[in-house]
């Protein structure tokens, strides 16, 4: 398996989910700020132009986060990382699902590039308060997910992952001060020996 990825963007989630599985796989950066992403050379193996992307041992090539991870799950189940009960991996997508089409798109978007969602300098403000209260929702539910767990499925899994992208993004990016039961599971996955190693990996 070989991983494109950006140090600190989304991918690191799917990078850490990688390392949890302990086989053998390679990672390749993409640097985002210089656009890597819209070179010739990895748009024929990426349309899409973003990260995460991973090709398969078949040579095919698997994008999006919620896909990578539950296909990473699914085709590893000795990593233990999705229970195989339909109500975990419902809830498991249904958390993905939120961090990344929500939280990320609709909630980090407009805090890290408001000038793509503001018409004029005028409504940059407005642009970044809205992230601000799209992302606070977010950490709220999610942290009355965890009112009485450590991880948000009982163990970890996938949903974890993807939670703590925003996490590391709140807490390192932009210096937030997270709800204490999210506070605590950030802590928790920064302690996982797989995420120590990916963080130094990619220079975070």
């Amino acid at each position: 398996m070989k991983l494109f990825y950006a140090p600190g963007a989304c991918s690191v989630g799917i990078h850490i989910l990688l390392e949890e599985i302990g086989e053998p796989y390679e990672a390749a950066a993409i640097n985002l700020r210089e656009g890597d992403q819209f070179r010739p050379a990895f748009r024929a193996l990426n349309p899409k132009s973003k990260v995460p992307a991973l090709v398969r041992e078949d040579g095919s090539l698997l994008t999006e986060f919620p896909a990578i991870a539950f296909w990473l799950a699914r085709s590893h189940p000795a990593a233990k990382l999705l229970a195989d009960d339909i109500e975990t991996q419902t809830r498991a997508l249904e958390a993905m699902e939120y961090v990344t089409a929500t939280v990320h798109m609709q909630g980090f978007s407009r805090l890290l590039h408001p000038e793509r969602f503001a018409p004029g300098e005028a409504d940059v403000e407005r642009v970044v308060a809205r992230g601000r209260e799209i992302v606070a929702a977010g950490f709220q539910a999610f942290d009355q997910a965890l009112a009485d767990k450590e991880y948000l499925l009982g163990a970890f899994s996938i949903a974890d992952a993807a939670l703590f992208f925003v996490e590391f993004w709140g807490v390192r990016r932009l210096g937030m001060t997270l709800p204490s039961n999210l506070a605590a599971h950030f802590d928790r996955i920064l302690a996982r020996p797989a995420v120590g190693r990916v963080l130094q990996r990619e220079g975070l």
